[in-house]
C-alpha cells in the first residue's frame, strides 16, 4: 500500500509554475536568494558543533547522506553537495526537480534529485533539511514523522519556517505578496506554525530540540541569524 502523501497538490502546481524562475537572483525566487546564504551559515554552525567539525573543513559534509525535503530547483542542495555530501533532494512539483536537474548538470554536481513526498522515500540519513516547507504540507505532524522516519539514529534534523505573528503577516502577505516581492498565494498565515506548536511536533515525534534561532529582516542588512523569532526561525533537532 502506497504511504499516504503530506503533499498538498495546489502548493504542488503554484511551485512548479516559479520553476523557470527559480536560479533567476532577480526572479520570483529573489528572496529565497537573499535567505540563502543565511540558511547555509546556520546549518553550518549546527553540523560544526554537533559533529565537532573544524569551522575552516571546506567539506564538511564528505562521507554523509544528507536529504533535502521539498527542495524546489536545488537552491540549498548545490551548496551542500559541494561541502562533500552525498545528496538526495526531493519536491513535489515535477517541474522543479527537472529545473534542478538542468541546473546541477551544468555545474557538474552529482545530486538524486526525485519527484515526489518525504513518504516515498526508503534509507537513512545523516543530516535532514526542510527550509520553509512544512507550511506548505496537508499535515505537519505526518510530515515531521516522515522526516524522522528518514534520519539517521545520529542524524541531525534542521528546519525553518515562518513563525504566525502580526509581524510575519505583514512583512511577508501584507508587503511581500502586496508588492510582488513574494509570488502572490505563496503563504497562508492560518497554516504557520509558532516554536512552541513546532517544537511541541517535534516532541511528539520523539526527538530532541537541540537550537531555535530567529531568522530577521532589516533594510540596512536583509535577512540575519537573530534572538528575534517574531518572523521566521530554524529548528534542531535529533533522536530523544
Amino acid at each position: 500500500m502506497a504511504a499516504k502523501t503530506t503533499i498538498d497538490p495546489r502548493e504542488a502546481a503554484h511551485f512548479g509554475k516559479l520553476a523557470a524562475e527559480w536560479w533567476d537572483p532577480k526572479g520570483s525566487s529573489a528572496m529565497l536568494h537573499q535567505m540563502n546564504p543565511v540558511r547555509l551559515g546556520y546549518i553550518r554552525d549546527q553540523i560544526d558543533h554537533y559533529w565537532r567539525i573544524d569551522e575552516h573543513d571546506r567539506r564538511p559534509l564528505a562521507g554523509r547522506k544528507v536529504l533535502d525535503v521539498g527542495c524546489g530547483a536545488g537552491l540549498l542542495a548545490e551548496p551542500l553537495a559541494r561541502l562533500g555530501a552525498e545528496m538526495t533532494a526531493i519536491d513535489a512539483a515535477p517541474e522543479t526537480i527537472a529545473a534542478a536537474r538542468h541546473h546541477a548538470a551544468g555545474q557538474g554536481l552529482a545530486i538524486d534529485y526525485r519527484v515526489g513526498g518525504v513518504e516515498t522515500l526508503e534509507g537513512a540519513f545523516d543530516l535532514v533539511t526542510s527550509m520553509e516547507v512544512i507550511e506548505h504540507v496537508t499535515d505537519p505532524r505526518a510530515f515531521v514523522a516522515g522526516l524522522t522516519d528518514r534520519l539517521a539514529p545520529e542524524g541531525l534534523l534542521i528546519l525553518s519556517t515562518p513563525n504566525r505573528t502580526s509581524r510575519s503577516r505583514l512583512m511577508m502577505i501584507v508587503i511581500g505578496e502586496g508588492t510582488g516581492r513574494i509570488p502572490r498565494g505563496t503563504h497562508d498565515w492560518d497554516k504557520f506554525l509558532t516554536p512552541d506548536e513546532m517544537c511541541a511536533m517535534l516532541q511528539e515525534a520523539e526527538l530532541e530540540v537541540l537550537d531555535v534561532t530567529g531568522m530577521a529582516w532589516s533594510a540596512t542588512r536583509g535577512f540575519s541569524l537573530s534572538d528575534d523569532k517574531s518572523l521566521d526561525y530554524f529548528v534542531t533537532a535529533r533522536r530523544a
